[in-house]
């Protein structure tokens, strides 16, 4: 027998309980054709019907009232749970969970978090890292607030979310001392030939970056491409190359990684994003988050 999805029990007990996918929708932060599609996989994985369908109106079979009373049974045992481990907490913290991308620079991570951490309010901030579409996943079935990325979610997306710009910055270079001082002086032409560490292709800077070099007829010895912001600059650091990284956060990676400063650009700029599954802004954190870089 096929192992019971309980996402997609979820997903009917909700539906059900809110007479209609559209109410569901709203209630999950989920798109009506997401619920739609992971209804009819939960029917097909049972072999059962679930629903009358006459138009936009959903009445309940025989078989899905049953497996209705059922679930909410299930469902309330689940709240008892909840509600018996929040009176053993000596005080009431709320959670933030956070989803950072791998291509935002952990320091200006720090500094968009950083009135949170500091705040009166009882709020345990809970950070995650990796890709986009792995985070955007989490973000999509409630396991995340929201998520801090360079990339806004496309219209296009089947996830229901919103995007909230949070920074931009243009773009400063940076070296160890030695090669710093050799590169200075004709900035930017002064790049041509020498080495260089690229953001990988998950970052949407690595466009922009490849497209100024072409501007100016630069052509940089390309040494490495890497995903994770703190990789690259831990290959700066390293003497490997020249990177390149926000110039909002300069200072912090002056003193953290030991380079300096080649040059800045403002020709083009960098901009990152809060995604949250709601518009009206409710989540204390979240509104903290947003608040902070007004």
């Amino acid at each position: 027998m096929t192992p019971l999805n309980y996402n997609h029990l979820y997903y009917f007990f909700v539906v059900a309980k809110e007479g209609s996918i559209v109410a569901a929708s709203e209630k999950l932060n989920l798109t009506p054709q997401t619920i739609s599609g992971q209804i009819s996989k939960f029917e097909e994985s049972m072999s059962v019907t679930l629903f009358h369908r006459q138009g936009k109106r959903l009445t309940m079979t025989e078989s899905g009232q049953m497996i209705f009373q059922q679930a909410k049974r299930l469902f309330q045992i689940g709240d008892e749970i909840k509600w018996v481990l929040a009176q053993q907490q000596p005080q009431q913290w709320t959670r933030f969970s956070v989803g950072i991308t791998d291509v935002v620079p952990k320091s200006l991570a720090l500094r968009l978090l950083k009135p949170i951490l500091e705040a009166s309010e009882h709020i345990r901030l809970i950070c995650r890292e990796g890709d986009q579409a792995t985070l955007l996943g989490e973000l999509a079935v409630n396991k995340l607030d929201c998520l801090i990325t360079d990339q806004p979610l496309p219209t296009t997306s089947p996830i229901k979310a919103f995007n909230h710009s949070i920074a931009h910055s243009g773009l400063t270079f940076f070296a160890t001392s030695d090669l710093a001082d050799e590169l200075r002086g004709d900035f930017p032409r002064s790049l041509d030939g020498k080495p260089f560490l690229l953001p990988g292709r998950m970052s949407l800077i690595r466009d922009l970056i490849l497209s100024w070099f072409d501007k100016h007829e630069i052509a940089p010895e390309i040494v490495a491409e890497l995903d994770d912001s703190a990789l690259l600059k831990a290959f700066g650091n390293a003497g490997y190359g020249v990177f390149a990284a926000p110039t909002i956060i300069a200072d912090e990676l002056v003193d953290l990684y030991k380079v300096r400063v080649i040059g800045e650009t403002q020709e083009f700029v960098e901009r990152f994003y809060a995604i949250s599954p709601e518009r009206r802004v409710s989540h204390p954190g979240l509104k903290m988050l947003l608040t902070a870089v007004e």
